[in-house]
């Protein structure tokens, strides 16, 4: 079964990045439908996003982080108010997207 996890590092902190929302999406034909979606935890993860209790369908997929207030919290501007990063889930493995963030960039890998 496939399940879909995330967590946030704050790269300029080295710490993680609590209390940002994230909501997914899976991609239909009509647009973007929500399947999910949470608050980081102290340690920048959100448990039961899409779990492998799930089986979620392949398809196109996108996660939506929220990371304005996170940086408003720490009385800091960013670039980026919002990140969406899009993948495609096309096996039954376990899919984990990490997010790296900075005031002014960020970046995202396949994670296990």
């Amino acid at each position: 079964m496939t399940g879909i996890s995330t967590h946030i590092l704050d790269t300029a902190r080295g710490q993680p990045a609590e209390n940002v929302p994230v909501t997914l999406y899976k991609q239909s034909e009509g647009g973007w439908i929500e399947v999910g979606q949470g608050t980081t935890n102290n340690d920048g993860r959100i448990t039961g996003l899409a779990t492998d209790e799930v089986n979620l369908p392949e398809g196109v997929y996108k996660l939506d982080f929220a990371i304005l207030d996170y940086f408003k919290q720490l009385e800091q501007k960013c670039f980026y108010p919002e990140v969406s990063v899009i993948f495609e889930v096309c096996d039954d493995r376990h899919h984990h997207v990490p997010l790296l963030i900075s005031p002014f960039g960020y970046s995202t890998y396949r994670g296990s």
